[in-house]
């Protein structure tokens, strides 16, 4: 992880060919872009790819977001349960349209807690919304069964999941809609860019209007379509998507290189008895982006991490609990709903009342993680070296804490 550490002349070769013809958009102008259509491609290669009847590229994984939500009809008075571990752009979604986040504890999958969905539907929820993070699934059949009989939509956010899969199916297409992000860091890169996938005709032709100002894209003559509704300008450039053309026919040898890389540091990390590693619901099916695993405590590991620090081997090597960007514990400015634009009171009160919520679940998990991500490019000796080099430093703070005990 992730596809950036794989740029060649592939990526080169398909943006060149949009640089020949000048024409950077993805609509419009079909003389002088003699043909080329690098948006259309891989949107079709992304079809074929993972199984997925539809797909609309969108400028980001929160664009993606956005639009499937629009597309979905979630908006104002909803309420979408998602997890208290996830990345900001999905709270960031849901009040772009003007429901409710609804955050709720994840379990050892490091994803949605099944029984914390349930206890947290109410009349007015619409919508779960499980994030598979750190390239590993939620417990899918758990949340569609729960979709079902309290007929909600199942809108899943898989933007670090790329390649993964469930049961047979890929992550992103098992819900009512998927998300994947294309940003610089994730499995494939557009550098910016991201797609919305369903199977739904319904939810495919809104997320087409709605990523493109309305239009219906129905006429030959951009400037004649028609707008049945409001949409919004998240378009995706023919330049970000030139480059994830190139990037998707490399997918299975990412995966290929994150599966033997993911195998072999979690086979040296296994040798320490007080590790315990993450569980996967579907094992054949993590894309293996992080080896994510716990120690005892909450104080051995925040001990390991600051000697992983001392010794210049935290690169790499992330504490969730403490990360501002991806875990509900240093939201400040979502549990005090700051925004540049005033929020309806009664949705700004919903918003602090449900970040401000009791996650001690979700904190004795997440207080005894560190993901480790995993490279593409490392040798057979350096990762052989990280892994010892990482063992030793927490074999040496388990003894410290032995000793002191």
């Amino acid at each position: 992880m992730p596809g950036y550490e794989f740029w060649s002349d592939a990526e080169r070769k398909e943006v060149n060919d949009v640089l020949e013809t000048g024409i950077l958009m993805r609509y419009g102008f079909d003389g002088p872009r003699k043909g080329i259509w690098k948006s259309k491609e891989l949107e079709e290669a992304i079809c074929q790819t993972f199984g997925s009847k539809h797909a609309q590229l969108v400028s980001s994984g929160t664009a993606a977001l956005t639009t499937a939500m629009g597309a979905l009809g979630i908006g104002y008075g909803d309420e979408v349960i998602l997890p208290s571990f996830t990345f900001v752009a999905s709270f960031e979604a849901v009040l772009s349209v003007g429901a409710v986040p609804v955050f709720v504890d994840v379990d050892d999958t490091l994803t949605l807690n099944p029984e914390a969905v349930r206890n947290a539907i109410t009349s007015k929820t619409k919508c779960v919304m499980p994030v598979h993070m750190c390239g590993s699934m939620a417990d899918l059949d758990a949340l569609l069964s729960i979709c079902k009989e309290h007929n909600l939509v199942l809108l899943e956010d898989a933007c670090q999941s790329i390649g993964g899969t469930y049961k047979g199916k890929k992550l992103g297409t098992i819900g009512d809609a998927g998300t994947f992000s294309f940003d610089f860091v994730k499995t494939i890169t557009c550098a910016e860019g991201g797609a919305v996938m369903t199977n739904r005709d319904d939810v495919y032709i809104s997320s087409d209007g709605y990523s493109d100002h309305g239009h219906d894209h129905r006429g030959v003559d951009r400037g004649a379509d028609l707008h049945p509704f409001i949409g919004y300008n998240f378009r995706i450039s023919e330049l970000h998507a030139a480059v994830g053309l190139a990037q998707i026919k490399k997918l299975d040898t990412f995966l290929s290189l994150q599966k033997k890389n993911h195998a072999a540091l979690k086979n040296i990390l296994s040798a320490i008895p007080e590790i315990s590693f993450r569980r996967i619901p579907d094992e054949a099916g993590d894309s293996c982006t992080f080896l994510s695993w716990f120690l005892p405590t909450e104080e051995a590991t925040r001990a390991v991490i600051a000697e992983m620090k001392a010794q210049n081997i935290l690169a790499g090597n992330f504490y969730w609990y403490d990360n501002n960007w991806h875990y509900i514990r240093k939201w400040d400015h979502l549990k005090n709903s700051v925004t540049l634009n005033a929020l309806h009171p009664d949705l700004k009160a919903a918003v602090i009342h449900h970040a401000a919520k009791d996650f001690s679940v979700s904190d004795a998990i997440m207080g005894r993680c560190i993901s480790t991500a995993i490279g593409l490019l490392w040798t057979d000796e350096q990762l052989k070296a990280k892994g010892e080099h990482m063992a030793n430093v927490i074999r040496k703070v388990l003894s410290a804490e032995k000793q002191m005990a």
